[in-house]
């Protein structure tokens, strides 16, 4: 977020006095931290943050490039719910049997009939739009997991997920989303450091300085851009972290550990073992279930009404084995936020279980309203159109940090990286204090304590090799 330094490749300033170092040694460790992080791991945040930026606006985009398929010609009263599903397996033929279906939530919008389809990938469904007034079939499209994803919105995700390599892929969002809020913290803490000392520059902090040029012009936006997006830049590292694949782990571990877990809803009808769990906002739909009357989908969506489900926003799940019960719940991501739950009997219509978000730990709603900000479904276009600004803010952060960089890169005189050894001149408590908070945020965030560890390596290693040098020329 401010500046902090140049090359890595050119030789350490004048070391300052002892009694300044051990004063300025932890400012010295923020801007040796966040020049580093930010070098290394520029090209993930970058990447991240342009995908992201284009995922912010995907639920409008959808909406534009999708018309046909979510809106429905009539707006008349709709007809029984067996019916469109009727409909819906009469297009897709072959004795086959709805996965999930989604009522349509409004006057002219479609409803959507869900299928298995062995052909697409994992956690996607075959996705039939069903005009509900006239059950006309108006499309068929593949939709991924719970959030109903359509092609477009899922490629992006996806790339802005795992760059479409799978799991493994998965380990570059992680990476970008733990070091974020690092690199975030670093700069804010040397911005904070600039702003007291500074009493006659401090508007220039706020807003870049258009008579500077050069690097000091560079300066000036990153530091300026910096300020106005970092609690953006923590609000995506935070609710990045909590669905990536080790990480993510972590935090699921410690909220049922303090009993700050998601609840999930028990589908057994005997009172069995509980399906769902966390994150399963990116889970997928059963790929088989007993074959159903299409009568039952009115009947058992008729006993969820009067239960707690009153969203139009609903997804009504048949069981995929014997034994369990139909599951309607509340898909509406919008504020207010309505996920409540029911499981069914649809023997006997009885309600098995019940799940309100009224009754959610502090936690697991405050884990839901992140996913849902972080989505860009929480408030509608004024979300996304924000998501995007941060998203594009940050990509420009990463690309002035390298624009500093080159300015200042090894050509001899102050053009120097900030020097090894900050820790030297900090007193014992604070080397201490480092060395935990390191190896704590390892554990939580293991690809930053891997990562860091190759750094610190790689850094005594070059270290070493310098001292070599310079011991030889003499």
């Amino acid at each position: 977020m401010t500046a902090a330094g140049s090359g890595p490749a050119v030789a350490s300033p004048p070391e300052p006095s002892p009694r300044a170092a051990s004063r300025g040694w932890f400012t010295a460790l923020l801007r040796r931290l966040h020049f580093f992080a930010g070098l290394l791991v520029g090209p993930f945040l970058l990447v991240a943050a342009l995908s992201g930026a284009l995922y912010a606006i995907t639920p409008t985009l959808e909406n534009v490039l999708y018309p046909h398929e979510l809106t429905a010609e009539s707006t008349a009263p709709a007809v029984p719910l067996a019916d469109q599903v009727r409909a819906a397996e009469s297009y897709v033929g072959s004795g086959a049997t709805p996965v999930a279906v989604r009522p349509a939530p409004e006057p002219g919008a479609t409803t959507r009939v869900m299928f298995a389809d062995d052909t697409l990938p994992e956690s996607t469904t075959r996705a039939i739009f069903v005009d509900p007034a006239t059950t006309a079939i108006r499309g068929d499209l593949p939709a991924y997991g719970t959030s109903g994803a359509l092609p477009l919105r899922h490629w992006i995700s996806d790339l802005h997920r795992s760059l479409h390599l799978g799991d493994v892929g998965r380990w570059y969002s992680e990476l970008a989303a733990s070091w974020l809020g690092i690199v975030a913290l670093a700069g804010l803490g040397l911005w904070i450091g600039r702003f007291v000392r500074s009493r006659r520059g401090r508007r220039d902090l706020l807003r870049p300085n258009r008579r500077h040029t050069g690097y000091r012009r560079l300066s000036g936006w990153h530091s300026a851009v910096g300020i106005w997006v970092v609690v953006g830049a923590l609000f995506f590292s935070a609710t990045g972290i909590t669905w990536s694949t080790f990480a993510g782990a972590h935090v699921s571990d410690l909220r049922t550990l303090v009993g700050e877990g998601t609840p999930a809803l028990t589908t057994t009808i005997d009172g069995a073992a509980p399906t769902g769990g966390e994150h399963s906002h990116h889970g997928g739909h059963s790929a088989t279930g007993p074959a159903s009357d299409p009568a039952t989908f009115d009947a058992v969506w008729a006993v969820a009404r009067g239960v707690n489900v009153n969203s139009g926003d609903l997804e009504i799940r048949p069981p995929a084995t014997e034994g369990k019960a139909w599951v309607v719940q509340e898909i509406h991501r919008s504020f207010p936020t309505e996920v409540d739950a029911v499981a069914i009997d649809a023997s006997t219509m009885r309600v098995t279980d019940r799940v309100d978000f009224a009754d959610f730990p502090l936690l697991a709603k405050l884990s839901r309203w992140g996913v849902d900000l972080h989505m860009g479904t929480m408030f509608g276009l004024a979300n996304q159109l924000v998501l995007f600004l941060l998203a594009v803010g940050i990509a420009a952060l990463v690309v002035l940090g390298y624009a500093m960089w080159w300015k200042r890169r090894p050509t001899g005189g102050t053009a120097a990286a900030p020097a090894r050894g900050v820790l030297r001149h900090a007193p014992w408590w604070g080397t201490g204090a480092v060395v935990v908070a390191a190896v704590a945020i390892g554990l939580v965030l293991p690809l930053v304590g891997y990562t860091l560890a190759v750094f610190v390596v790689i850094d005594a290693v070059l270290g070493w090799r310098g001292r070599r040098s310079a011991a030889r020329g003499r």
